[in-house]
């Protein structure tokens, strides 16, 4: 068994290379290149120095990642019979997939990282770049758009073919304007050095690229570029509970900003029922806004953070989905809540609480009713039939027009609630939302009485000159008028 010593070509040409790796590109009895598309090879050939390419490789698989694996592989069986020197571009540490699989099988095979120069230093000086200034270095051939951080520079590498160089610019205009200037930067380092200032959206098309190709992505200076940036909100935030903030959000607690929870999530629900996704944006940010808010006053009494919100919901998330984010098989989605429930039952079993305590207390009573019958039926205690419960919903009308001729306030409050409890129970056999089902009767009488205003603003008479039936009337062509 012997070993495979990795050098790196660097970045130029023959004049960069360090004496050192050229002595080992000289002296070697098995010299493998990753690619010969490099400035230095050629001079190589010339000083009769013989090698192999994976150059062919490339074309027998459509992943990139199959073709490293099976550069590696090959290596992995040359070594066994001897010593062999590897060469890629660049240095060997930076931006090479296939020297990072060599090196995780270290246990197996011996491995030895010589030196070469980066094309980073190349880079920087060709397009004129100070790295302490915060860069970020991509593999476009296997990266995330989310990942892309356009407070700092952007440095593209690998970007060999006008699909990749598709693919950043397609995941950079979610996030810039697409005349934002980005640069094509062609073997940086060597004679053939070219650097070209485009606009995002001739990216692709603009010059011929090669695995000598990287693209740079200044970073973006002006705020209103990041609006879109969870750290600017979060900035935003920390600025207005700051000293020199806001004096309405620096008294705010959790407890004086519970109503303005209630009203967003209400009025983001109206505009889900409206089905108007310009007005969901606007409220789903002010629902945000108040999430943002108190995690901000946690952070600020030193309880809690934003990042801790986030950590807790992701954590649940993956634990409480072990059929995506684990080995469990699921083949329905009541499958999903059945398991959904018995994790979140495992969860809490060392804490002693009623089966009802699982239901947010701050809830409208609609919903805190639906909620406590859920519950109760998930052990049994629920009626089969619906006819029971229409029988239950009946003795409660009577009872409440029992209380109603005695004028006892306190007992009639309590007989209607009765009676409402009854009614929510039919509309949950029925799998129908009361909360939901009683917002479409207040917007379809809102509807209905603003066709009376019309009605009685058109007819120039005061409210008092009608009578209850005509009114009625009124209200009757409204339903006709389908409102």
């Amino acid at each position: 068994m012997g070993t495979i010593t990795i050098v790196g070509l660097g970045a130029g040409d023959m004049d960069q290379l360090s004496l050192g790796v050229y002595r080992t590109l000289k002296q070697a009895k098995h010299l493998f290149l990753r690619t010969k598309d490099h400035p230095v090879v050629a001079q190589l050939q010339e000083e009769g120095i013989y090698f192999q390419s994976f150059d062919d490789v490339y074309e027998k698989y459509d992943q990139f990642e199959q073709v490293y694996e099976h550069i590696v592989d090959y290596l992995c069986e040359e070594v066994k019979k001897g010593d062999v020197v590897y060469a890629v571009p660049g240095h060997p540490l930076v931006a090479e997939r296939t020297v990072k699989l060599l090196l995780e099988k270290q246990d197996h095979i011996s491995v030895r990282v010589e030196g070469g120069q980066s094309f980073l230093d190349a880079l920087f000086t060709a397009v004129r770049l100070d790295p302490i200034e915060g860069f970020q270095f991509i593999d476009a051939t296997s990266f995330q758009p989310d990942e892309i951080q356009l407070r700092n520079h952007i440095i593209f590498c690998q970007v060999y073919d006008s699909f990749i160089a598709s693919d950043v610019k397609l995941a950079l205009l979610e996030k810039l304007p697409h005349d934002y200037p980005v640069f094509i930067v062609y073997a940086a380092g060597s004679k053939q050095e070219r650097v070209e200032k485009v606009p995002l959206y001739e990216l692709d098309r603009a010059m011929n690229v090669s695995n000598l190709t990287s693209v740079y992505v200044p970073k973006v200076e002006n705020e209103e570029l990041l609006y879109h940036d969870f750290t600017t909100l979060r900035r935003v935030i920390a600025t207005l509970r700051g000293p020199n903030g806001c004096p309405w959000d620096r008294k705010q607690t959790h407890e004086s900003l519970k109503k303005y929870l209630l009203e967003e999530a209400y009025e983001l629900l109206d505009a889900i029922d409206r089905q108007d996704d310009e007005n969901m944006i606007e409220e789903l940010g002010d629902v945000l806004l108040q999430v943002m808010l108190h995690a901000q006053i946690g952070e600020d009494d030193g309880m809690f953070s934003i990042d801790d919100v986030i950590r807790a919901i992701t954590e649940k998330m993956i634990r409480r989905h072990p059929h995506v984010f684990g080995d469990v098989r699921v083949e329905h989605a009541e499958e999903v809540v059945r398991n959904w429930q018995a994790i979140k039952q495992a969860e809490k079993e060392n804490v002693r609480h009623s089966l009802l305590d699982d239901v947010v207390k701050a809830l409208p009573s609609t919903l805190r009713a639906y909620e406590y019958q859920k519950k109760a039926a998930e052990v049994g205690f629920d009626w089969s039939e619906v006819e029971a419960m229409w029988s239950k919903v009946e003795e409660e009308i009577n009872e409440v027009k029992h209380e109603a001729n005695r004028m006892n306030e306190r007992k009639l409050k309590a007989e209607f609630g009765d009676l409402l409890f009854a009614l929510i129970n039919v509309c949950r056999y029925y799998k129908i939302n009361p909360e939901e089902a009683l917002a479409m009767a207040n917007e379809k009488f809102y509807r209905r009485f603003q066709y009376i205003e019309k009605k009685v603003k058109q007819l120039g008479k005061e409210w008092n000159a009608y009578s209850l039936d005509q009114l009625d009337e009124i209200w009757e062509e409204a339903k006709k008028e389908g409102l």
